[in-house]
């Protein structure tokens, strides 16, 4: 797989029926590993590693409802308070970050009010810190640590 911009990490792999197969600590399974996953695998480890950002207020890939239609995100953190901290939408590294990847994760985040939102590549990564009353996001260097 492709080297990505995130400090390395230790991943377990295995392979089944000629697929090879990476596992995800929050899933708590093995899921097949492609180059959307393997970016979403070092996403994960970079908040919960890097970043502080517990596990147990982790999810990955879950469906919402934006409007009348049923989406899946790729990483959600919530507070303790069940409130939503960061939303990250993750693309393959052959995928550059343009606008529609904000505008996703931005229709998204109309459900989810999340404070922070994330967009990665896997080779570039824009932060931003949503400003709810004049409804536009401010970008970042970096997202914030976790905090309670």
């Amino acid at each position: 797989m492709q080297t990505l911009s995130f400090p390395s990490y230790a991943f377990r792999f295995k392979s089944s029926e000629n697929k090879r197969l990476i596992f995800d600590p929050i899933r708590k399974k093995y899921v097949q590993l492609q180059p959307e996953e393997w970016v979403r695998q070092h996403c994960l480890q970079f908040i919960l590693q890097d970043k502080g950002y517990p596990a147990s207020l982790t999810n990955v890939e879950k469906k919402i409802k934006v409007g009348q239609t049923t989406k899946r995100y790729d990483i959600i953190v919530y507070k303790s308070n069940g409130q939503v901290a960061l939303v990250v939408e993750c693309k393959a590294p052959s995928v550059s970050i343009s606008q529609n990847a904000f505008d996703q994760i931005a229709r998204y985040n109309l459900t989810l009010k999340a404070d922070f939102l994330m967009v990665t590549n896997g080779l570039d990564h824009y932060f931003c810190q949503m400003d709810h009353e004049q409804e536009r996001y401010i970008f970042l260097n970096d997202i914030p640590n976790f905090r309670q």
